[in-house]
């Protein structure tokens, strides 16, 4: 007689215990931290829901706690975070987030979601899947309106507000400021079954909708442009460069012009009138640049070049560091990393991790690049999806 498998759960009783003794240090640490205020939202404490955020912080998923305290929620986070040897064993076994692969369609990723929420588990995630560099939205994976049908739960659309603000993912520290979080509406799968695909993701999208230059606010810190250079790779004045930034000014090392950051957040020049008010009109700038370079004419001479560490990457399991410095070159249609070459029609896809973190797809390895503290990652992944959409003669999707 064959005698079936128990299925083992992804819910456990002892996450929602874990979470009750983790809120008396961590709920009180993200007030004093971020200066946040989370309004609780009291309807879904008891009821189970998908939540969509807006991803403007590395701790956003507190603030979601927060709001549906005592509830454990369930987040949808990079596989990145599941490669860490024991401590990923550790987050695993206290909180089971589900991991997910960025810019791809995981399959098995929408599997254990479809899972988690036939067990009865709240599920969150950022239909982003990255923090913001500019102060507005990025890019949106449209698959998250089949995901939607396919869970048939209520969705709550979590904001966000202030978040870059008091700390942009490409800075180190945290400014003196205000910001929010809160459910802004809930949507019953009775309001979203006849939508289609488009309806649907169009509402997302407006929902979750935050553009951060129109907040109002000042956020002081006497360090509020360094590293802003982990944003930006291209000068109005001098094309693709490299900057240096201190304190609250930031420089470019080919021109020499220099650009003031202000609390309110506007930039300023100083000595010459730099043409964006906000970096979100200096990162759109950026980005036309890049979609407008031809590639295919830069194979020759490196367009810039980074001294870095890179680990070959075991998914689910350990990174391996196979050099602790090495010389990172990009080219027009390829990456010299050390000794290797990565022609990019050899990558699948290039992700940018936290503030200046790398991971490259090559064909069946996974490399993880780490610079120095001023590494721009971005360029390389901009870069990379450029000469990808020229290959294809469509697109301008750069990666985030």
């Amino acid at each position: 007689m064959q005698t079936k498998t128990k299925t083992k759960r992804w819910t456990k009783f002892r996450h929602g215990i874990i979470i009750r003794i983790a809120a008396l240090i961590l709920f009180p640490w993200m007030r004093l931290q971020y200066h946040i205020k989370v309004t609780p939202c009291k309807e879904l404490k008891k009821r189970q829901c998908l939540v969509l955020m807006n991803h403007q912080t590395a701790f956003d998923q507190f603030f979601v706690s927060r709001a549906l305290f005592p509830r454990h929620v369930y987040f949808v986070a990079s596989e990145d975070l599941f490669s860490l040897g024991f401590l990923s064993k550790l987050l695993q076994w206290a909180v089971a987030p589900i991991p997910i692969k960025k810019q791809t369609t995981d399959v098995q990723a929408v599997r254990n979601c479809i899972k988690v929420a036939r067990e009865g588990g709240t599920i969150c995630l950022a239909p982003e899947g990255n923090r913001t560099f500019s102060g507005l939205p990025c890019y949106s994976n449209p698959a998250i309106t089949p995901l939607i049908k396919k869970l048939g739960l209520p969705v709550a659309f979590f904001r966000i507000e202030g978040g870059y603000g008091i700390q942009p993912r490409w800075s180190d520290v945290c400014r003196k400021g205000e910001m929010r979080g809160y459910v802004s509406r809930i949507l019953e799968p009775e309001e979203y079954a006849d939508l289609s695909k488009e309806a649907l993701y169009s509402l997302i999208q407006k929902e979750l909708y935050v553009d951060e230059t129109q907040n109002g606010q000042e956020f002081h810190h006497k360090k509020l442009a360094e590293y802003l250079e982990r944003a930006v790779y291209v000068c109005p004045w001098c094309g693709l460069a490299e900057f240096h930034s201190t304190d609250d000014v930031i420089t470019c090392k080919s021109c020499g012009r220099q650009i003031r950051y202000l609390p309110n957040q506007r930039l300023q020049g100083i000595g010459c009138d730099f043409p964006f008010p906000y970096v979100a009109q200096w990162y759109a700038y950026q980005q036309d640049f890049t979609n407008a370079l031809d590639t295919t004419v830069c194979i020759e001479k490196p367009l810039f070049k980074d001294v870095v560490s890179y680990s070959i990457v075991e998914p689910y399991k350990k990174k391996t560091v196979l050099a602790e410095q090495a010389e990172l070159v990009l080219y027009g249609n390829r990456i010299q990393m050390g000794d290797k070459t990565l022609f990019f029609e050899d990558i699948r896809v290039i992700t940018v991790l936290g503030k200046n973190k790398l991971n490259i797809y090559h064909t069946d390895a996974l490399y993880q690049i780490k610079g120095q503290p001023r590494f721009n990652a971005l360029k390389y992944m901009n870069i990379f999806y450029r000469n990808k959409n020229q290959r294809s003669g469509e697109g301008d999707f750069l990666g985030i």
